[in-house]
């Protein structure tokens, strides 16, 4: 875990920074849907999964930018070099979840090689696995299989000083011979505004693109 300390009197947002983090603490969430046609598509001709394909490309987007690399330590506004995902893998048989903590890697072929061990070895257990300790520069990454939703909203009344993404995704569906699945970005508000936010999405079909040309 490496990361750097960011020079207050420098850094671009400072003021809006201060605002969110002292007289307005709150987060900013957006649910969005996006056109994941080709990445459906380019699941099926490779025989991959698509979970796992969206999955890297959102940590793809969610190291491409400092702003969303952010933690609070020791007092001071840090960034982390990388974010890894963390998976919710869930057991239909206890309607639990265990949790899966993944390495970012940006090479598509090694990051989806071990998503998947991480996937498997989760599903043979039915321990929660939570490890919030040794697992700092984590963001959370949890897909909803069981809806395609219009909105999604996470509350955290003590997270002022949360920076870590809290990622959601639904099921998708067809309109217009386009498949769409509804993706929810929250951020931390001193760390990220509606522009931000909205980038993630701007950035995720440039990814798309990328992968599936």
């Amino acid at each position: 875990m490496h990361y750097t300390k960011i020079d207050m009197d420098d850094y671009y947002r400072k003021d809006v920074f201060r605002h969110f983090s002292e007289d307005c603490r709150c987060s900013v969430s957006i649910t969005n849907k996006v056109d994941v046609t080709e990445l459906y598509n380019f699941s099926k001709k490779t025989g991959t999964k698509f979970y796992i394909n969206f999955l890297y490309i959102l940590a793809k987007v969610l190291n491409s930018r400092d702003d969303y690399k952010l933690a609070w330590h020791e007092g001071e506004l840090i960034v982390y070099d990388k974010i890894h995902p963390t998976q919710y893998i869930f057991h239909d048989d206890t309607e639990t979840f265990t949790i899966a903590y993944t390495e970012y890697n940006e090479k598509y072929d090694v990051f989806y090689n071990n998503a998947l061990n991480d996937l498997l070895n989760a599903k043979e257990t039915r321990e929660y696995g939570l490890d919030l300790k040794n697992h700092p520069n984590w963001f959370d990454a949890s897909y909803i299989p069981w809806i395609s939703y219009e909105s999604l909203h996470i509350e955290l009344p003590d997270g002022h000083l949360y920076f870590n993404p809290i990622i959601n995704w639904g099921k998708f569906k067809e309109s217009e011979s386009r498949l769409w699945m509804p993706v929810t970005v929250r951020l931390n508000h001193a760390a990220a505004d509606g522009y931000l936010v909205a980038l993630v999405y701007k950035l995720m079909e440039k990814e798309i693109n990328l992968l599936c040309k």
